[in-house]
């Protein structure tokens, strides 16, 4: 007998993401920015990502990086002239610098951005995703764009699926190219080490 599928399995997460409150996605949101002292310091480069609608994280995650003397870089997502997505290229974050233009809702930084093979600056990158496992398999939304800019990452990075406490699971379907997670960062658990 076989699980669910990717598709199955974000349709469900998604939906659970919809229904919860303001109040506990707020608390959890500050629950997760008082976890990155733990493990990203002053001088750092972050990769970070702007959370649209349920997502796990707030904009405040951001400015709290910002305010210790962390570089963060946020995605900017395009395709191809075929419609195909790209590696993320990445903007300087500035507070209040973000527009909101691009594909999904997103918000990204104002021009200029800087090629896909920034990423390797990076000692951390914090990913968007659904759900991980313990094993460092990350569910994401399908578009692909951090499948093609995850291996451009430095080998030392830290690679930190950001997800809801029950987002970390046992086991979920994994495919040749997907990049396994380090980390995973949850509200209550911390910074948990995967793999």
């Amino acid at each position: 007998m076989t699980g669910p599928t990717k598709t199955e399995l974000r349709a469900e997460i998604l939906l659970a993401r919809r229904t919860l409150g303001p109040q506990l996605h707020d608390a959890e949101a500050h629950a997760l920015c008082g976890h990155l002292p733990a493990f990203i310091g002053g001088g750092e480069t972050v990769c970070a990502y702007v959370p649209i609608g349920s997502e796990p994280g707030s904009d405040q995650l951001i400015d709290s990086l910002l305010r210790r003397g962390v570089r963060v870089l946020l995605p900017v997502a395009r395709d191809d002239g075929a419609g195909l997505p790209v590696p993320l290229q990445w903007g300087e974050y500035r507070p209040g610098g973000l527009v909101r233009r691009a594909r999904f809702g997103l918000r990204e930084p104002a021009e200029p951005w800087l090629p896909a093979d920034t990423i390797a600056a990076a000692t951390v990158v914090l990913v968007p995703a659904l759900a991980v496992d313990r094993a460092g398999v990350r569910l994401g939304r399908g578009a692909g764009f951090y499948d093609r800019s995850l291996p451009l990452a430095a080998p030392t990075a830290r690679l930190v699926a950001v997800v809801r406490d029950d987002e970390l699971v046992d086991r979920l379907p994994a495919e040749p190219h997907d990049v396994r997670m380090t980390h995973a960062l949850t509200p209550n658990g911390g910074l948990v080490a995967l793999g």
